[in-house]
């Protein structure tokens, strides 16, 4: 299987809140990986948020998911493009411009 893209779509990531082109950037992705719209990621401090996950090959050497945030302009978008067309986490490096946009997300609490 090969790398998989979320898009935060919801109640920040693509709103007229976020400036930016968001059904643009929602076809380019979709046209590179398999893609699923999700509803809110709760990091709406980070909108647009996009969720780069491994393919199997890439989790089965060593990749996991990578956020990346204030994913606005079409440029982020391409680079995102180029490294999931190289194989993404766990097969292709991180390029460095993308590191810019990583974070890491809030653990989720769970309900008692």
């Amino acid at each position: 299987m090969p790398c998989r893209i979320v898009v935060c779509r919801d109640c920040c990531c693509g709103t007229a809140k976020v400036a930016g082109d968001h059904a643009a950037q929602t076809a380019r992705l979709r046209a590179e990986a398999p893609m699923r719209v999700s509803e809110c990621l709760d990091v709406c401090d980070q909108a647009n948020v996009v969720v780069v996950r491994p393919s199997s090959a890439g989790r089965a050497a060593g990749g996991r998911p990578v956020w990346l945030g204030l994913v606005n302009d079409p440029a982020a978008t391409e680079d995102i493009v180029a490294w999931v067309r190289a194989g993404g986490p766990g097969i292709a490096p991180l390029p460095d411009i993308l590191d810019l946009y990583t974070f890491t997300p809030p653990r989720r609490s769970s309900a008692p």
